[in-house]
């Protein structure tokens, strides 16, 4: 801003440019030169006038700037490993020349900061560091928590007066939220790039690991690799299974690079042999380079080139109770195929006999005639007045002795509950309440087949049971029943793994066709809002009715299968028999899939930005899966394979840890660790209640490689470093400007300023100008021969 300090002299200085101006029009006007030149003459003489009255009033600059000494300006140096990488063409890596750019100051940019601020300076990795100076940088952190270290310096300087800061990082951080939220109240930051393009690299970008109930291929392991500078050469990527003294190579697949900047997707499809954990690594090279060391390589790093993932075929088997109205085929398949399964146990309660009528005769025999010569027969199971019925598989002698489950923790154990051929009024109204919070509050599985006493024939239309299907059974169906059934696939059936026997649709279609007709079906009305239709059966005439509808229930699932004779399609040969036996286990695998245990432990990453620290959550339920509060829940951790490229030595063989419980969450108790090795680790949770009888026990795995994500992207990323200036209101900078950054910086906003003042009369400039001015129409005229 312009003022001028002396306005007594604006009169007289304004009459006297008049006149002056007047009498160079009229002598002007006199001359007898051209008049181009006696414009410019005029126009010059007229400047030198000008500028001279302008002096009289003694005009001043002012304005506002940072009070020197009073604000504070911050140095944040990233001390992370991806400093580690050397650029193309370079001799030195990223940190190195960044350290000798710190400690050697020779455009002298951090001396004209510390003239006009209080100098703060820090290191981060995974967590803010103060620092002394920058010449004991390593470069050696696994994490870079870009946003996590502003919060935290943001936090430390609430209510102090911060100018900036300057923030050296290549941008590529661990710890980015996608609206930067975490950066609100944070004075400006001026990011410094570091780095550059160019790099030759291979990394494995994402690795994920996918179950279905697919038999054949449970396990989809996907791996996204990035290729930069290997356009053409073909890449190799490795599945290996690792493990305590294992390391196994599942498969390899190969594929070349189409571009200089490629994306390469590989997809594994494995079936692991035995239950419980499986731990995987993935790992990426060019395929001339695949078993070579880091000194025969071209790439930019190798810590990128390996991750891990793992898998959680489950613990415990399954258990799955099967409750049939009569001794049928499907039951003897079905029982048959699920036997091969270790995963799932099937647990019978099947009805012999029909309820009967109580006779007294001659003899006063009150048992029923069909358990004469069993010693060992419950008196109450074998009176005329109830149904004869029978267990299978059961754990014990104690299991379902009394018939279908009448409480909760009884109910509750199992995973799944399947009704074949049923009647509605073989279950109490308690028990049919009980079903409901099965599959609605405990998240059990429900499946209900075809029969003669199933849906509407077995009197479930307005019953609970019959409430929770996915079918309306209020109305007969209008299907004319033939002999013969074709069974087809719907489009959200080709759609689901656990649907299909064959990898590949057209397999799929010939096994279909070639398969033998069924002749039981159960006829509904129609489907019930939100239910999926998976499979229909078609009559002679090509009219359609479904056979296979699922839906969501509450926590639960509910299935509805209305063939009553699935074991025909295993009756033509040995491969027919497979077919059906598979269909029956991965039916049942997908029943119980998702459907919860008493105890769960989830390892989550930590939201303090090292990716090394787990956070164990651990949710325990009671008998009725109700949340288990006072428990005792003691975790053991277990290193269980350490990746190659790690120098460090292996943990201890495990490590206890109590969990807390969670404020505000019952049922729910977490606990923190910290994984510095990279590499597989496992955690088992056992939770005992208060009363001391165990509530049980569950085992997760995760993997642990921070280095990795570190190395993730090589590039800098300049678009997180732009956002992060838009959104503090700061500027992106070089190296190159920091010089010229460092002396405009007080003239920018700062908490404490002090107004300024810069007298331009008397600088040299101004009768450098007003001299300029006269010589050259001095000169002109000379040069024109004017007076």
């Amino acid at each position: 801003m312009i003022v001028f300090s002396g306005r007594t002299w604006l009169i007289p200085v304004l009459a006297l440019v008049a006149v002056l101006a007047l009498a160079l029009a009229w002598a002007g006007r006199r001359g007898h030169a051209r008049t181009s030149v006696r414009i410019v003459c005029g126009i010059l003489k007229l400047a030198g006038i000008l500028t001279l009255a302008l002096c009289l009033l003694e005009p001043l600059r002012v304005s506002q700037r940072a009070r020197s000494g009073a604000n504070l300006f911050a140095l944040i140096v990233d001390n992370s490993q991806s400093m580690q990488i050397k650029d193309a063409g370079q001799t030195q890596s990223r940190g190195e020349l960044l350290r000798g750019d710190l400690t050697n100051d020779a455009s002298g940019w951090q001396s004209a900061l510390a003239q006009n601020f209080r100098l703060r300076r820090y290191t981060f990795d995974a967590q803010l560091q103060d620092a002394r100076d920058f010449v004991d940088l390593k470069f050696d952190g696994g994490a870079s928590a870009l946003e996590t270290a502003l919060r935290t310096a943001a936090d430390r300087w609430r209510g102090q007066p911060v100018a900036g800061v300057l923030l050296f990082s290549d941008g590529n951080a661990t710890d980015i939220t996608p609206d930067l939220s975490g950066l609100e109240g944070c004075p400006p930051v001026y990011p410094v790039v570091i780095g550059g393009d160019g790099l030759r690299d291979i990394a494995l970008e994402k690795v994920t690991a996918s179950q279905t109930a697919f038999e054949d291929a449970p396990v989809t392991v996907q791996a996204e690799v990035a290729a930069h500078g290997f356009a053409g050469e073909p890449l190799s990527t490795r599945l290996i299974e690792v493990g305590a003294g294992l390391s196994n190579v599942v498969a390899e697949q190969k594929q070349s690079a189409p571009g200089d900047d490629s994306n390469l997707n590989f997809r594994f499809q494995i079936q692991p042999e035995k239950p419980g954990l499986h731990f995987y690594e993935v790992e990426t090279r060019a395929q001339s380079e695949m078993g070579s060391g880091a000194s025969q390589t071209r790439e930019a790093t190798l810590v990128n080139n390996r991750k891990m993932a793992v898998v959680d075929r489950g613990q415990q088997p399954f258990r799955v109770l099967y409750v049939g109205g009569r001794p049928n085929w499907d039951f003897k398949f079905l029982n048959r195929a699920v036997a091969d399964d270790p995963q799932v146990q099937l647990v019978a309660l099947i009805r012999m006999a029909r309820r009967e009528p109580k006779f007294s005769f001659a003899g006063n025999e009150l048992s029923n005639p069909l358990f004469s010569g069993f010693g060992d027969t419950n008196e109450e199971t074998a009176r005329y007045d109830q149904p004869v019925l029978t267990r299978l598989n059961t754990k014990d002698e104690f299991e379902l002795r009394g018939g279908f489950p009448k409480t909760a923790p009884e109910l509750f154990r199992y995973d799944a509950v399947i009704f074949a051929d049923v009647e509605a009024d073989f279950f109490t109204h308690d028990q049919m309440v009980l079903m409901q919070r099965f599959v609605a509050e405990r998240g059990g599985g429900f499946l209900m087949l075809g029969g003669a006493e199933s849906f509407r024939e077995g009197n479930y239309a307005g019953t609970l049971i019959g409430s929770m299907l996915p079918v309306y059974l209020t109305e007969p169906g209008q299907a004319k029943l033939p002999s013969e059934w074709k069974l087809t696939l719907t489009r959200e059936g080709w759609l689901q793994p656990w649907t299909r026997l064959r990898s590949t649709e057209g397999e799929e279609k010939t096994r279909l066709d070639a398969a033998a007709p069924l002749e039981v079906l159960n006829s509904v009305q129609g489907i019930k809002p939100g239910a999926s239709v998976l499979a229909t059966v078609s009559d002679p005439d090509n009219n359609n009715y479904p056979a296979l509808v699922v839906q969501r229930l509450g926590l639960g699932r509910t299935a509805a299968l209305m063939i009553g004779d699935m074991w025909r399609g295993g009756l033509r040969d040995e491969t027919s028999q497979k077919d059906l036996a598979k269909s029956w286990r991965q039916m049942i695998r997908w029943l119980v899939s998702d459907v919860p245990s008493r105890v769960n432990v989830t390892p989550e990453t930590s939201a303090n930005g090292d990716p090394s620290a787990v956070r164990f959550v651990v949710t325990a339920r009671d008998e009725e899966f109700k949340p288990l509060d006072n428990a005792t829940v003691q975790l053991t951790v277990r290193p269980v394979h350490l990746l190659q490229s790690t120098n460090a030595e292996p943990a201890a063989s495990f490590l206890k840890i109590t969990a807390d419980p969670l404020p505000g969450q019952p049922g729910k108790y977490e606990a923190s660790y910290i994984a510095r090795d990279a590499g597989a680790y496992s955690v088992e949770a056992v939770v005992t209640q208060f009363d001391g009888k165990p509530a049980g026990r569950a085992m997760a795995g995760w993997a642990s490689d921070p280095a990795a994500e570190e190395f993730r992207v090589l590039k800098p990323n300049r678009e997180l470093l732009s956002a992060i200036a838009q959104k503090t209101g700061g500027k992106v900078l070089t190296m190159s400007d920091l010089a010229d950054f460092a002396h405009r910086l007080p003239e920018r906003a700062a908490p404490i300023t002090e107004t300024w003042s810069d007298p331009l009369w008397h600088k040299p400039v101004v009768f450098l100008f007003v001299i300029a001015c006269f010589v050259t129409e001095w000169g002109i005229r000379r040069w024109k021969g004017l007076p």
